[in-house]
Order: C-alpha cells, then sequence, then structure tokens
C-alpha cells in the first residue's frame, strides 16, 4: 500500500500589514504544529503559503505611502517570514502571487475554465465615484452591510459577519479615495466565473465533506444547498494578473481568483528549488494518495471551501481540498484586533519579551477550533507560571536535579525495571496513540492538553514518592522513582517537540539526543521499546539541569496591560 503524503497549506497572509496573534493561532500555528506532527509520525507532509500581494487594499496602502506597489508587497513579505521565523513556524515553501511562476500558473487555470466553459462576459453595474470619477471595486468602496447593518463593511466582504459583499446593495457607500458620498452605480463589464453550472457536482461533492468542523458545514451548506451564485473574477485596476483576453484590456484577475491557486504554484516551485524530479501535478495536486489539508481562518471558508472546489473539480487541474480545519478567531480581550484603533499587541515585542516557547504554548491553548477565543496578558501569566512552569517545568527541574545530585555517575539500568513491572510502558503507549489520533484529527489545542495532563499526573507521582525522604531510607527505592520519572521526562519532552520545539530540545539534550534523530520519532510514533533502549545500559544525565521554563514577571505584565488600555483610550 502506498503511504499517503500530506500536502499542508495555510491561507497566504495578505501583504498589507503586520501579522497579530488572531494570524499566528488561527492559522499558521497549527498548521506547523500539525505538519512537524507528520513529520514526525514518519510521514511525508509539507507545508505550502505565501504572500498573498494583489488586491486593492494593497493598492490603496501603496500610494498612501508613496510606494512601488512591488516594492511594498516585497517589505510585507518579508516582514512577514521574518516574524514566522521568529515563532518557529516553518514553511517548505513561502512564496509570492506577484511572481512571474505564479502568474503562469494563474492564466494556465483562467484559460483552462474559459476553455470549458466556466467562464463568461457580463454586463453589469458597478459603483463609481461620481466625484474622483474612480470605479470603486472591493475595498475601493464602504458603506453599511445590508445583513448586520455593520457601518464599515466593505465592498468585497463585511468584517463583521463574514458576508461576502454584493457592492451594490452597500446602505450609504463612501468612496475610499476621496471619502465621497456622492457613488453611483454605472455601466460597466467583468468576467464571471459560472459557479452555477456546478451546482450539482459540488453538492455531490460536498455531501463526502459532512465531517468536517461544524462551524464549516452548516455555513457552506446555507450558501450552497438551493443553488451557487456567480461572481465576478475580474476588476478594474493597475496592479495584478492581467486578464489574458484581446478584449479586457485594463482588466486584472480579482485576488480571490489567483490567491489560492498560490498553494499549487508555490508547489511546483518548491519542487524546482529542490531540485526533485517529482511532477507538481500528478505526484502531489492530482494524486490519490495526497491528503490536502487547508488551515484558515472562518472568514476564508467561502473561498476554500467553495470557490476553489469548483476551481479546482470543473478545471480538473487538482484534486479539491481533503480537509478544511477553520478555525474562529482569537480576539483580544473580547473585541476584535484593530491596529488603526490602537487595540493590538505588538508580536515583534512579545517575542524579544518572553520568547517562542511562552508564546507558542499560550497561542495554542488560544487556538479557535470550536469558538472564538481571546488573548490576555494575565491568561497569558497564568498559563505560563502556572501550567507550564509549575507543572512541567516543576516536575522535570526537581527530577533531574536530585539526579543530577545523588547519581552524578547515572542510575543503573536495574532501576528502570520498575517503569515496566509497574505497567508504566503499556500506560504511555496508549497514551502517546491518543495522543497522536487527537492531533491527526486537527484536535491541536486538545492535543496539548492532553501532555499536559500526563504532565501533572507525573508531577503529582515524584511529589507522592518524594524521592528525597526515600533516599534518606532506602537508595535503591529512590532511584527507581527517579529512574521512571526520568522515562517520563523523556516522553514529555519527545511529544512536545511539535507545540515547543525549543524547549522540547532542551529537554532532549538531558538524554544526549536531537529532536531530527531516528530515537525521538520512534518515541514520538508510540514504540516504547525505543524509549526503554536509552535507558537499557542504565542512565547518566548529559548536561547540568537549568531553569526550563522562566516564570513571567507580573509586574511586567501589568505594565503590558495598562500599555494596551492606554492605546485604546486615545
Amino acid at each position: 500500500m502506498t503511504p499517503m503524503k500530506h500536502l499542508i497549506t495555510s491561507a497566504l497572509p495578505y501583504a498589507n500589514g503586520p501579522l497579530h496573534f488572531g494570524h499566528i493561532a488561527g492559522v499558521y500555528l497549527p498548521a506547523d504544529i500539525f505538519t512537524r506532527h507528520k513529520k514526525l509520525k514518519g510521514e511525508r507532509a509539507v507545508h505550502i503559503s505565501g504572500s498573498d500581494e494583489h488586491g486593492v487594499a494593497i493598492m490603496q496602502n501603496a500610494q498612501k505611502a508613496g510606494r512601488k506597489y512591488q516594492d511594498y508587497v516585497n517589505d510585507w513579505h518579508k516582514t512577514h517570514k521574518d516574524l514566522f521565523d521568529r515563532y518557529q513556524i516553518q514553511f517548505d515553501f513561502f512564496g509570492q502571487t506577484s511572481s512571474d511562476y505564479h502568474r503562469e500558473e494563474t492564466l494556465k487555470w483562467f484559460n483552462v475554465l474559459n476553455d470549458k466553459g466556466m467562464i463568461e462576459k457580463r454586463a453589469e453595474k458597478q459603483l463609481q465615484c461620481q466625484d474622483c470619477h474612480n470605479m470603486l471595486p472591493d475595498r475601493f468602496v464602504e458603506g453599511e452591510c445590508y445583513v448586520c447593518d455593520y457601518k464599515e463593511a466593505r465592498g468585497d466582504e463585511c468584517p463583521n459577519c463574514g458576508t461576502w459583499i454584493e457592492p451594490l446593495k452597500l446602505k450609504n457607500p463612501v468612496c475610499k479615495f476621496c471619502n465621497s458620498k456622492n457613488v453611483r452605480a454605472v455601466d460597466s463589464y467583468q468576467w464571471y466565473l459560472q459557479l452555477s453550472k456546478y451546482h450539482a457536482k459540488f453538492q455531490d461533492w460536498f455531501k463526502t465533506k459532512q465531517n468536517w468542523r461544524k462551524s464549516v458545514v452548516p455555513f457552506v451548506d446555507s450558501l450552497s444547498k438551493d443553488e451557487l451564485v456567480d461572481r465576478a473574477i475580474t476588476r478594474d485596476l493597475d496592479w495584478g494578473i492581467d486578464v489574458p483576453l484581446p478584449e479586457a484590456k485594463g482588466k486584472k484577475l480579482y485576488v480571490w481568483f489567483d490567491a489560492p491557486i498560490g498553494y499549487v504554484s508555490n508547489t511546483k516551485k518548491w519542487l524546482e528549488t529542490t531540485g526533485s524530479k517529482e511532477d507538481y501535478l500528478k505526484d502531489w495536486w492530482q494524486s490519490k494518495d495526497t491528503v490536502i489539508t487547508n488551515f484558515i481562518g472562518k472568514d476564508n471558508i467561502i473561498f476554500h471551501a467553495i470557490i476553489f472546489p469548483v476551481m479546482s473539480m470543473a478545471s480538473g487541474i487538482v484534486n479539491p481540498v481533503t480537509e478544511l480545519p477553520a478555525n474562529q478567531y482569537v480576539n483580544l480581550e473580547g473585541k476584535q484586533f484593530s491596529k488603526s484603533k490602537g487595540w493590538y499587541v505588538d508580536a515583534e515585542e512579545a517575542m524579544d519579551l518572553f520568547g517562542p516557547d511562552a508564546l507558542r504554548f499560550y497561542l495554542t491553548s488560544l487556538i479557535p477550533e470550536t469558538s472564538d477565543s481571546s488573548f490576555t496578558w494575565k491568561g497569558f501569566e497564568l498559563k505560563i507560571n502556572s501550567e507550564l512552569a509549575n507543572n512541567l517545568g516543576n516536575f522535570v527541574n526537581r527530577a533531574m536535579k536530585f539526579l543530577a545530585s545523588k547519581w552524578p555517575e547515572g542510575i543503573p539500568a536495574s532501576s528502570f525495571e520498575a517503569f515496566v513491572n509497574e505497567g508504566r510502558d503499556k500506560e504511555l503507549a496508549v497514551f502517546i496513540k491518543d495522543q497522536l489520533a487527537l492531533i491527526d484529527g486537527h484536535q491541536i489545542k486538545r492535543g496539548q492538553e492532553h501532555i499536559m495532563e500526563l504532565g501533572a499526573k507525573v508531577n503529582l507521582f515524584i511529589t507522592e514518592k518524594a524521592p528525597w525522604t526515600e533516599f534518606k531510607t532506602d537508595q535503591a527505592k529512590a532511584a527507581e522513582t527517579i529512574a521512571t520519572a526520568s522515562a517520563y521526562t523523556l516522553a514529555l519532552g519527545v511529544l512536545l517537540a511539535p507545540y515547543v520545539p525549543g524547549l522540547s530540545q532542551k529537554i532532549l539534550t538531558y538524554f544526549g539526543l536531537k529532536s531530527e534523530d531516528a530515537a525521538v520519532a520512534a518515541i514520538y510514533r508510540g514504540d516504547v521499546e525505543a524509549l526503554k533502549n536509552i535507558f537499557a545500559k542504565g542512565f547518566k544525565l548529559e548536561v547540568s539541569p537549568e531553569g526550563l521554563v522562566p516564570k513571567i514577571d507580573p509586574l511586567k505584565i501589568e505594565e503590558l496591560d495598562a500599555k494596551l488600555k492606554a492605546k485604546a483610550a486615545v
């Protein structure tokens, strides 16, 4: 049987501003953890993403900054990639949609869909500012949402309720070029993707996806059960990919037509960059042995659950998505992040202060898999100090420091027999099996909680055994307790690898191991024999134990909390 391959994508970050914790915890961190998990299991997995670099918002802000469009997106591309590196979020390839290779792939898709009768030119009404005379596609116009009455709905979507906006229906539209309210509908024309033609086939496919998250299935069903609505895929802009038709001079492809194709073009470029002989379509995107998993936020569900699957199936270029673990929103103190309103946390500054281990651990606890979650500085302090430091860090420090103090030459192999005789090896094998199943099922937040439950259990174990007291009367018994604690320490270090790779490596170093070692992967897969082999000849600490998890200073948290509240009040 051919082993499955995992093509894992995370929504292309928009090259138009800084990323915040909602982006990291909602999309990129879970995708990174899932990819690391698959690789540790010995499965072939690749994490593909890149910058989304077209669209109206980029044009607006580049113009405001007096920058050339390409220079503007290049800078944000580098800024985002540097931030991902600092948060230890790894990509096998992180590309750009402004690149020539992406343009080539996108035009291929347009031509195939056009040749198959899925694209049609249509006359339409379009909003135009009567003062500055600019056409107003997408975010060049704002107004009141006709669904939820949100005052700042955009011409492409409502950030409050997620509706894909029909701009002509916006109430009280305002031109974003000159802030004029003198906006009218005029005659124009665009090319439409005829989703309606594919309604029946889409429904047949979507019926096979009823196992997707409850936040996805009912929402998609409500939008697609009765019909699929045709959507314009061209715009009147001066930045983007030219529509490859003689009669479409001056028209660009809509950013949401070309952006998802970035997953495909970046896969092709990844294979070229690595010198692989594999074909990006035959061996990956079209292969029956490939599981395609798109990590996205709930605001991208329409495009990833309806539009891109229809484009994929109708064109025949790639297989549609297999799994769609769409997450809800991560808010800040219960309100949406908003840099313009001062309601945000600087992800760079946070990294400078606290480092990747603490931030990855807390943000993982906020992954909004079933409902919105909320970042708070007080919650961060509590999570790190009470769980990561007092629970796991405390257990490892107590066990390893006592081992170094009382058995500097090491513990004999016979001391580890209790771990087996008491059936702890079998219990651990079951625990790891359950752990792997959680992450395989995209329950990534629950997976971290599961590991910490083991941490709490073994912390209680060493507290109750009290080897420092046992040592006074029965050194052999104390050695058995520390030997068992050492086995658990190694297991915890291995299981934490996808979540907090830095902390994991610190623990593995105690055992003379590196995260890429075959023994680590074997233990991660549940091969408890591989764990026992580490101790088969006894065990001596490879390095002197030190504090693994620095505690968060409550005074610093109070300062950051006050700073946040002050910014919002301005």
